[in-house]
């Protein structure tokens, strides 16, 4: 029986460490939507979402040189993704809460009213969302707008799993905290 056969972003990741730009684009076109949805929710505007993405891929190129397939590649972009954004806010001092983009509507032609209703109450989870704390942000934005395991986001953040567990607790926590007044809310179990 032989070596298995190595993935397709295995090859491309060989070829991206050997220099091949081509091969590295590749693999930014295949993780780019992914990576600008986690710095998008991070950060909420997507002038500094557009940077914190390239910051991230320029990262990326720089240092993968050093990086060694331990996780997964989309883990180890995610972290890169984070540190960059965070980074980013902390240059930019840009946390305005009343600076809110307009969220996608899961119904496709909902009347006025329900438009509204449904802006208004996105607005709100963004805001809620936006004022967590960075660490419970991040944990939050892999889990529930990415949809990554508690594994991945350990690997991801390079934090331990009960970390992650607290974390993200913590987070619908304070989101539950903030939005049962405003929505009239239950229980946030989904953001």
């Amino acid at each position: 029986m032989g070596m298995p056969a190595a993935s397709h972003e295995e090859i491309l990741v060989t070829r991206a460490k050997q220099g091949d730009r081509r091969a590295f684009a590749e693999l930014v076109g295949t993780h780019y939507p992914g990576v600008i949805q986690v710095v998008y929710h991070l950060c909420g505007d997507a002038h500094v979402a557009q940077d914190a993405a390239q910051e991230t891929f320029l990262r990326a190129w720089q240092h993968l040189p050093a990086y060694r397939p331990q996780g997964s590649l989309r883990s180890w972009l995610y972290r890169i993704a984070v540190n960059a954004a965070l980074d980013m806010l902390r240059r930019e001092a840009k946390l305005d809460p009343q600076d809110i983009d307009a969220l996608p509507l899961a119904d496709r032609e909902p009347g006025p009213e329900a438009s509204f209703l449904a802006g208004e109450q996105a607005a709100l989870v963004k805001q809620a969302v936006n004022a967590l704390p960075p660490a419970s942000r991040a944990v939050l934005v892999l889990r529930e707008y990415q949809g990554l395991s508690y594994q991945e986001i350990a690997a991801a953040l390079d934090i331990p799993l009960g970390t992650v567990m607290s974390r993200l607790n913590y987070a619908r926590s304070q989101l539950r905290t903030r939005l049962e007044p405003q929505l009239g809310l239950v229980e946030v179990q989904h953001v």
